[in-house]
């Protein structure tokens, strides 16, 4: 058989194999997403197998070294697929948390930005309004926890801590992890509830945070509240968006499920959820560490503060809008 017809014989199924070489990353590029007639992953080893048997024919018959090379480098990118030992399981928790956890939050964007506007439209509006009617904080607060938090945030205070009133740094660490994990998972779960649970979190956390801010600010007492919160707020709240986003995604599964079984759809939106939450969990612990051992400090100059909050803002934030773009990774491929 003449080099030209063994070409075309073969050809589609070279080219076949080559694609989902790329798409498992193992090809000489990656691509983005399976494109159509994807090879399924059953049929490679009997591919394979028929490759290695092309190779062996184009060797015997004597045809160019450029086709020669192409089949050689399928051979050896197919064997490396389909033989290689699975990548250590910290290569893929720091996979999935680089590229898999954005793409995840990405193809979720609607929900995510309504998971948003449910949080921050409550805690900005309450904000405002306290600057206009700072007495309308006692129809939020009882008076106890109001003067707990001028306590905290007082200004002229000398101790060495801001944002709490006692505790070492480690104590509070292992404080700050329970209590930001419990709202992380409080805000996922409420989505069983049709999706209210979820919706009534992430109002009544804005609507706190949004009524201390807004307090303390036109009290007075806003420079060293602020000096405590910019250092883990770029983790923090927007763990807790993601959360909502999840949580949401669940809800509406489960009240509009579309042709799928409500079952089905409720355990596709927990599978998505699941994943959602186990960097939802990284950020909140790396927020507590901030917490704990960053945030607190007094003698750190507002300055310096504010510009690691707007460095971490920018972190986070392109991390998000980035992370995993271009990959080969699939969305959401958790370890």
């Amino acid at each position: 058989m003449r080099q030209e017809q063994f070409i075309a014989r073969h050809r589609a199924e070279w080219d076949a194999f080559e694609q989902w070489l790329r798409r498992r990353g193992a090809g000489p590029r990656r691509l983005r997403t399976a494109g159509t007639g994807a090879v399924p992953d059953e049929e490679i080893p009997a591919r394979y197998r028929r490759l290695c048997q092309h190779l062996a024919l184009a060797r015997r018959r004597g045809y160019s070294p450029p086709l020669l090379q192409h089949l050689q480098q399928l051979m050896h990118d197919g064997h490396a697929a389909l033989y290689r030992a699975p990548p250590p399981r910290w290569r893929r928790a720091l996979e999935f948390l680089v590229a898999g956890f954005p793409q995840l939050v990405r193809s979720q964007g609607g929900l995510m930005w309504a998971s948003a506007a449910l949080f921050v439209v409550p805690l900005v509006g309450v904000f405002l309004v306290l600057q206009w009617r700072p007495d309308l904080i006692y129809q939020m607060l009882d008076p106890g926890q109001i003067a707990q938090f001028e306590r905290m945030y007082d200004p002229a205070d000398p101790r060495q801590a801001l944002g709490r009133e006692s505790g070492s740094d480690w104590r509070m660490f292992g404080y700050y992890v329970m209590n930001n994990i419990s709202i992380g998972l409080r805000t996922f779960a409420g989505g069983l509830l049709a999706g209210v649970g979820t919706i009534a979190v992430l109002v009544v956390n804005g609507v706190s945070i949004g009524a201390v801010a807004g307090h303390l600010q036109a009290v007075g007492h806003g420079e060293p509240f602020w000096r405590f919160v910019a250092g883990h707020a770029p983790l923090e709240l927007t763990a807790i968006v993601i959360a909502g986003g999840a949580g949401l995604r669940l809800g509406l599964d489960l009240v509009a499920p579309g042709n799928r079984r409500r079952r089905d759809a409720l355990v596709d939106a927990g599978r998505i959820g699941a994943r959602l939450c186990l960097g939802v969990a990284v950020m909140l612990l790396l927020a507590a560490v901030v917490e704990a051992f960053w945030s607190s400090t007094h003698w750190v100059p507002a300055g310096v503060k504010f510009g690691v909050s707007a460095v971490l803002w920018v972190l986070v934030l392109g991390w998000l809008w980035r992370g995993g773009r271009g990959d080969a990774l699939e969305s959401g491929d958790a370890p």
